[in-house]
Formats: C-alpha cells, sequence, structure tokens
C-alpha cells in the first residue's frame, strides 16, 4: 500500500537568492522550541516578525497557540481571529514575500478576502505589512543599511532592498505596540558596489535593531561567520560575545545541514536573547549526527570558539604568553600589489601572480621593500576549503598552497607571507610547523570565510624556527594529551589528503 505524501509546501520553495533564504518549517520550530513554554497559553503575548518572506514563522506560531489557547479561547473562530489580529504581526521584504507570507497565514492574498481564516482585518495587509522604503543617501551610502548608491539607486520598477525593519527611525510607529517575542531570518548581505562579487553583511542591522524595541524574546538565524571574521561586524560581534542576555546558541558548521543547497561560508547558527535573564550561554554545535553542548562564556577570547573541546587547547597554547604569528604575517597585499597586476616586460625581480611567474621592476615597489631579499613562505589567501567550510567528514585542510619565495621574488595579494628568513632552512622549517595538525587547528578556529587573513593566525605561536616541529613535539610543549589531539584529528585532515566520505 503506497501512502500520499502531502509535502509542506514551504519546505519546498526554492530561495529566491542566497541573501533571502527562505527557512525551512522544521528550523522554525527548533528555534521555537527555544521559547518557555507558557507562552503558547498567553492570549496576550504578541509576536513580531520584522523580516518575513513565506510567513513560516508566523504560521508555525499560529499552530502552537491554537492549541495553546483552547481552553482559554475555546470557539475555534473567536481564538483564530483573536490569535491572528492581536497576537501575530510581520513586516515583508519585498510585495512578492508579503503576499506569500499572507497566502500562507491567512490562507488568502488579502487578509479580509473571501477566502481568509481570520475575521475581523479593516484591509488586505492585515497585521502583515509591506511598504516600499527608499534609501537615504549620504555620500554614496544609505545611512540606514549602507548600501551602494550605485547598485542600489533604482527605477522604482525595481526592487530597492531598503527594508522597513531597519530604515525606520520609530519602529513603534509600524504596529504602534510592544511586541514581547521577535523572531525571524533576516536577509544577510547586500552588494557594495566593490571588486568583483563584493558584499556587505545586513544581518547583523536587524538584531540590532530587534533588541532596541526591549523585546521580552528574540530568536533569529543569521550566518555564523560573526564568530570571528565577516566583513563590517567587528563591533556587532563584540557587542554579541559581551551580552550575558544570550542564553541559547545554537551552531551549524555546514550551512547546508539547514539550508540544503545554499552556500553560506562559515555555517549559520541561530540564538535566543531573553531581555530578563543574564548568565552563561548553552552552546549545541551540530554537524550531522554529531552533537555537542556546553554551558560557557561566549566573551573568553575577542572571536567565539565553536567548539568546547578546542578551548582547553587555546588555554594551554595562550598560557605560556608567547608572541603570535598575527604579529609575523603580512597584510593582505605584502607588497602593494593587487590580485590582477601581471608581471611586466622587463625587471630585475620576479613577480608570482596566481597562474605563473614573471620579470618585475623592484623600483614600483614601496611596501615590503624589506622582504624581497629574503626567503619567503607564502600561503594563498583563500582558504583550501570549499567556502570556508568543513569537508562531509567534518575535516579540513585549512591552508591551500604553500610554497617558498626565493630572495628576489615578491607576489601579489592572491597570497599572504607567513614569514620571511635570512636562511632557507628556517623557511623550510615553517612549511613543516605549517603542515602540523596543530598548527592548522588552530588557524581553523578563525575559519568563518573562504578568507585567511593575518588576524587569522592569532592563536598560533611564533616558534624558532630552527627546530623543525612535529604534532608530537608540540603536543609535549603544550601539554595537548591524547584526548585533545584525538580532537585536532577529527577536525584536520592531513595535508595533501582530500575529502573523504
Amino acid at each position: 500500500m503506497i501512502e500520499n505524501y502531502n509535502p509542506d509546501v514551504l519546505s519546498c520553495l526554492a530561495n529566491l537568492s542566497n541573501d533571502e533564504v527562505f527557512t525551512p518549517p522544521g528550523i522554525v520550530n527548533q528555534m521555537l522550541d527555544l521559547l518557555p513554554e507558557e507562552i503558547w497559553r498567553d492570549k496576550n503575548i504578541t509576536f513580531l516578525d520584522p523580516a518575513t518572506k513565506t510567513g513560516v514563522f508566523l504560521r508555525e506560531i499560529a499552530k502552537r497557540l491554537m492549541q495553546g489557547l483552547e481552553d482559554e479561547i475555546p470557539d475555534h473562530q473567536e481564538r483564530i481571529n483573536h490569535i491572528f489580529t492581536k497576537q501575530l504581526f510581520g513586516i515583508a521584504i519585498t510585495d512578492i514575500t508579503a503576499l506569500l507570507s499572507r497566502r500562507s497565514v491567512y490562507c488568502s492574498k488579502s487578509a479580509n478576502g473571501k477566502y481568509s481564516v481570520a475575521e475581523g482585518f479593516g484591509d488586505s495587509q492585515g497585521n502583515i505589512h509591506f511598504e516600499r522604503i527608499e534609501h537615504t543617501w549620504q555620500n554614496g551610502r544609505c545611512q540606514y543599511c549602507g548600501a551602494s548608491q550605485g547598485e542600489y539607486d533604482r527605477d522604482s520598477a525595481l526592487e530597492s532592498h531598503a527594508y522597513q525593519f531597519i530604515h525606520t527611525e520609530n519602529l513603534k510607529e509600524i504596529f504602534k505596540m510592544q511586541f514581547d517575542v521577535i523572531v525571524g531570518n533576516p536577509p544577510y548581505q547586500l552588494s557594495d558596489g566593490g571588486y568583483g562579487r563584493s558584499a556587505s553583511p545586513i544581518y547583523h542591522k536587524f538584531v540590532e535593531q530587534a533588541k532596541k524595541l526591549q523585546p521580552r524574546y528574540l530568536t533569529m538565524i543569521i550566518p555564523a561567520r560573526w564568530f570571528g571574521g565577516g566583513k563590517g561586524v567587528n563591533s556587532f560581534r563584540e557587542e554579541m560575545l559581551n551580552d550575558a542576555r544570550i542564553r541559547k546558541l545554537v551552531d551549524f558548521e555546514d550551512a547546508n545541514e539547514v539550508f540544503p543547497g545554499v552556500d553560506i561560508a562559515g555555517g549559520i547558527c541561530y540564538f535566543l536573547w531573553e531581555r530578563d535573564s543574564k548568565g552563561l550561554c548553552k552552546v549545541v554545535n551540530i554537524h550531522g549526527e554529531v552533537q555537542t553542548a556546553s554551558t560557557r562564556s561566549l566573551n573568553e577570547y575577542k572571536i567565539f570558539i565553536r567548539h568546547s573541546e578546542a578551548v582547553p587547547v587555546i588555554r594551554k597554547v595562550l598560557a605560556k604568553q608567547e608572541k603570535t604569528m598575527n604579529e609575523q604575517v603580512s597584510a593582505s597585499k605584502p607588497f602593494g600589489l593587487r590580485t590582477y597586476v601581471r608581471p611586466q616586460k622587463n625587471g630585475d625581480i620576479i613577480l608570482r601572480w596566481q597562474k605563473g611567474e614573471g620579470p618585475y621592476n623592484s623600483e614600483d615597489i614601496t611596501v615590503g621593500v624589506e622582504l624581497i631579499d629574503k626567503w619567503k613562505v607564502i600561503t594563498s589567501y583563500v582558504g583550501h576549503d570549499h567556502a570556508g567550510n568543513p569537508g562531509k567528514d567534518g575535516k579540513r585542510r585549512v591552508l591551500s598552497k604553500i610554497d617558498i619565495l626565493s630572495p628576489g621574488t615578491i607576489c601579489t595579494e592572491t597570497y599572504l607571507v607567513i614569514g620571511a628568513f635570512n636562511k632557507k632552512s628556517e623557511a623550510e622549517n615553517l612549511i613543516a610547523y605549517m603542515q602540523t595538525k596543530f598548527f592548522r587547528f588552530l588557524v581553523s578556529q578563525f575559519m568563518y570565510s573562504h578568507h585567511i587573513t593575518k588576524n587569522s593566525y592569532s592563536f598560533v605561536p611564533i616558534l624558532d624556527m630552527g627546530v623543525k616541529w612535529t604534532d608530537e613535539m608540540l603536543c609535549e610543549r603544550y601539554g595537548i594529551i591524547k584526548e585533545e589531539f584525538k580532537f585536532i584529528e577529527s577536525k584536520i585532515r592531513p595535508m595533501g589528503e582530500e575529502e573523504s566520505g
């Protein structure tokens, strides 16, 4: 006997784009499970989704309230009317998503239409609002969201991506009320008009705006790259790590486990912020079938350490108070040359670029001049692992190509200079150090994008390069026990070994 399969349409929708990712109902319910059970039995609790796309958050909340309020409001239609008109509110991100949200929440694109399940709305929008907002330009950028005027100063027929929730001075004027719970999945980024496919984050502005409204509870699902990287989110990271009201944090190292087919470098996370509660945070890390949980402070370091098992290793390394390699590694353009710079027709030095080498004139170099005549160890600015994410086996190789540049050779910003030496043997020993799982594990703590910057080396100690270091020697030096190194091996694959499984 073949059973009928009736899938949830909201779990089958393709995403509009990687910037506007639809949330599967299963994840929505996991997020709602973070909230205290008693709120589903309170007819006075109000909910806001400030970036609704499909209405899935409001729909799943409605299901829970319909069950929780059954005793207090026995009449089915009266209960529906109360929940939809008094408790559930949304701000759509586009006109299309407004219609989609009303259809999935009210079962009608018009809240007051013939087929709407709710009675009592005076207009077609109901409590799911959409209003086209224009950016406010100042010096070529929107003063609210930072959008590039060159990219988003558009014809009115095109979507402006000026989201109402973060472009409004007085948010309480939209619905004229205080919200108890704010939930959602905000847009993640906007093209910033930079080189290539450069984009700036925007998700953090939704979190910051939501906190300003001071709800009792806030839960959002956002990229995890704020943990340690991410363009333009340094102050946001600092604020989040020092906010003791974040009581639960659920982290997916591989975003595909939440949003199949969507590349989100650094993974995805959702959190619960409680206005009236402070303390340690319960952290749950998920990869495949493996879940680990711990309760800890988020601000022990300037970045968030994703895996609890990594913390004791980092503590042991930093306890020696040695200088770290972020002081030694070059800036993103070690010789001041962009990626697109190519060799010249003639020159007295050699330029290494992405696809080869060629002559270059030393007189044209004004940055990194002191490095030219040294033996230099370089590695790619882009990490080996796809989109900064681990493989299916949970392991990373971390570093891509590692090479030595002889004296008289320079490179473009495709590479970072990790160290420069008078002796070739010291450069060779640095390569051996970089190939250890210990070294790459410490770098991997900063891997929340596909780029590896000099700051990614902030946990790696500077050691004597007259010594050829091995993992065994490093474990002995820092007191790393067998169980701790076993964890390191579970996260880092040998150099040269590709993903398995």
